[in-house]
Parts: structure tokens; C-alpha cells; sequence
């Protein structure tokens, strides 16, 4: 076999020589490959106070303390309806039409001549007491017996057996809740013909998770929002906080009383978003995107000397943003924000141009 020596080491050096420029060739940085850094943008932390935030939900309801439900102190037939339930009426409105029980009509009649006849017997016993036929005992009996007569005519009256039919009206601006009545159904006195809610008489119903029932106490400030719509948010006061879990949703109940000009945005049963301000701290605080999460918790990366420095901190405030953070970081050294994915611990970064 004819054996080549100088072309096999002719081409062991061709193959050292490339192998060599391509392990020195610089990339875009002007570093070497094992060397390069990663461009990031950072932005300083800086200590700043916070919120602690307990998250509530509910809706929007009738304040108790306002809303009413409307009634006759008589019996009676319903024989029109003028509203709906969920309907906003004005002061003064039609909200229905009653037809007095006829016992009731009965009464007023039998009331209205017991007066006529008090009232005929009293001008017969003067007469007789000025010609000295009756005694001034009998008059005072006759007076008192009219006097009688007129009150149980006026309670009648009042009781609506005088009209033929008699009119329900808002009693204010406001909202018809639900109607407890349909036309043509026969009522008993007291009964509740509809609730009524007046205007600016809202307030937000809420149910808290039980561990943080604790934290609250009447007079905090809450912040809601409608769940539905771009409606701006408002500021409530935290009224009251419930002992007793609800069976129902198995959370704590919670009132809180709304601004009059929630009543501009919001109606009965609006679903509504709630963050209840309990106490205040500082933390440090940094733009959201620069605190990553892993199996050790949250942390983040400041720069030190041209370096990568993995911080290990603690998620305060997650709401918005900057978000706040507790930790031992550096106020002088600039927390990285984009780039921090690519990152690990001691990698070697440099700062881009915001």
C-alpha cells in the first residue's frame, strides 16, 4: 500500500487552523462566546409605603336602613299596575291602583251615619236643654257622642273606605326593588304590595374570606368597581363585618355604604369587585416584571459589577405596578427588568439604552 505522510499532515494542520479561528471569532457584543453579556434595562428600587389589600366580592343593594316596603292598613283588590320590578321612578309617580275591600267601603258608610245620626241628636238634646227638657249631663253626652262619631269616621277615611279606588305613589326619587302583587289579586290589610329603594340609598353587599374576617373592622376604606362595563371605580366605608360565616356562599358578611353618586352608575343586584385597605408598610418598590418565581420562592436580579446577582425576596404587594418587595437589596444597585429570563446567578450583563 502506497502510504501519503505529507498530505495527511497537510491536512491535520488545515483542519487545527479552523478549528482554532473559530473558537477565538468574536460575536456582536465583542466578547468571546463563554464571555458575553446579556443586555438588559433596569430601573432603581426605591422603599415606598404600601397597602395590605383583603379582596371581597357581592353586589349592590338596597340599604335597609332606607329601603321600605309599601303597604295599605286596608284590605283591597289590585286593579292597575303603572311599574315594573327594577323601574326607576320619580317622587309622586302612580305605582299601582287599589280597589278597597268592600268591608272596608262598609265601614266607612256605617261610620259616616253613625256621625249624621250623633249629629242630629246632638242639635235635638240643645234644643231641649234650652227650653230646660234635657239636663247639661245629656248635652255633654250628645257632644261627646258626636266627637265619637267624627274620629271613627276620620280613621276610616284614613284607611282608604271613602275612595273608590286609591292610588299608590313614590314616596321619593328612587327604584322599585320587586313587586309582591299582581293585577287583579286580592290583598289583606298590611300586606307589602312592592320594596322600595329611594336614590342614593345604596349599599355594596359583600362576603369576605373567614381568615381575613380579623383584619377589618367598621370605617376602613374600600375600593369597588362594577365586575361588568368600564364604569370608574369609587370609594366606599366599611360598615359592618359579620361573626357568622354564610351557609350559603361560606363567607363573611360585609356592608358597605356607598357614595350618593354610586346611584349614577350602579342599580340593585350589580355585581361589584371590592379591595378593602387594612393596614400600611414599606417595602421596596419594583416593576413587576423584574420579580420571577421558582421552587425557592420569589426573587429578582441586581446588578454588581457587571454582574448578575440573584436577591431572594418576598412578594408583599402583588396588586399593580411597581409591586412591592421585602428583601436585602441594594439601593444603589439597578434591579434588571428586561433580559431577566435569560439570566442565571453571576451571568455577566451589561446595561442597553432605555
Amino acid at each position: 500500500m502506497i502510504r501519503y505522510p505529507f498530505l495527511s499532515s497537510l491536512c491535520a494542520l488545515l483542519l487545527t487552523g479552523l478549528l482554532a479561528g473559530c473558537h477565538g471569532a468574536p460575536d456582536e457584543t465583542g466578547a468571546t462566546g463563554t464571555d458575553a453579556a446579556v443586555a438588559v434595562t433596569t430601573a432603581k428600587p426605591v422603599q415606598q409605603t404600601f397597602h395590605d389589600i383583603v379582596q371581597a366580592w357581592g353586589s349592590a343593594a338596597g340599604d335597609p336602613q332606607h329601603a321600605r316596603a309599601i303597604s295599605l292598613a286596608h284590605a283591597g283588590q289590585v286593579i292597575a299596575l303603572q311599574v315594573a320590578a327594577g323601574q326607576t321612578v320619580q317622587r309622586g309617580q302612580p305605582l299601582l291602583t287599589i280597589a278597597p275591600d268592600p268591608v272596608a267601603r262598609s265601614a266607612y258608610q256605617q261610620a259616616q251615619s253613625a256621625m249624621t245620626l250623633a249629629s242630629g241628636e246632638l242639635r235635638r238634646t240643645e234644643q231641649l236643654a234650652a227650653q230646660r227638657l234635657a239636663t247639661q249631663s245629656q248635652l255633654a253626652i250628645a257632644r261627646k257622642a258626636l266627637a265619637d262619631a267624627q274620629a271613627a269616621l276620620e280613621a276610616q277615611r284614613a284607611l282608604g273606605g271613602g275612595l273608590a279606588q286609591e292610588t299608590v305613589s313614590a314616596p321619593a326619587d328612587g327604584v322599585v326593588d320587586a313587586l309582591s302583587v299582581g293585577l287583579g289579586q286580592r290583598v289583606a290589610a298590611n300586606a307589602p304590595l312592592l320594596s322600595f329603594t329611594p336614590a342614593h340609598a345604596l349599599i355594596a353587599q359583600l362576603g369576605v374570606q373567614p381568615e381575613d374576617g380579623a383584619k377589618l373592622h367598621a370605617g376602613m376604606s374600600v375600593q369597588l368597581r362594577s365586575v361588568y362595563g368600564a364604569a370608574a371605580g369609587f370609594v366606599g366605608t366599611l360598615r359592618m363585618v359579620g361573626q357568622a360565616v354564610d351557609p350559603q356562599s361560606h363567607l363573611l358578611p360585609a356592608q358597605v355604604e356607598l357614595p350618593a353618586a354610586a346611584s349614577a352608575t350602579l342599580v340593585v343586584g350589580a355585581a361589584l369587585d371590592a379591595r378593602i385597605r387594612t393596614a400600611d408598610f414599606t417595602a421596596w418598590a419594583v416593576p413587576r416584571a423584574a420579580v420571577l418565581h421558582d421552587g425557592h420562592g420569589d426573587y429578582l436580579f441586581q446588578i454588581e459589577q457587571g454582574h448578575a446577582r440573584r436577591i431572594d425576596v418576598k412578594l408583599r404587594s402583588p396588586h399593580g405596578d411597581p409591586v412591592g418587595v421585602l428583601g436585602p437589596l441594594d439601593a444603589q444597585a439597578p434591579v434588571i427588568v428586561l433580559g431577566v429570563y435569560e439570566l442565571k446567578n453571576g451571568d455577566a450583563v451589561k446595561e442597553s439604552a432605555k
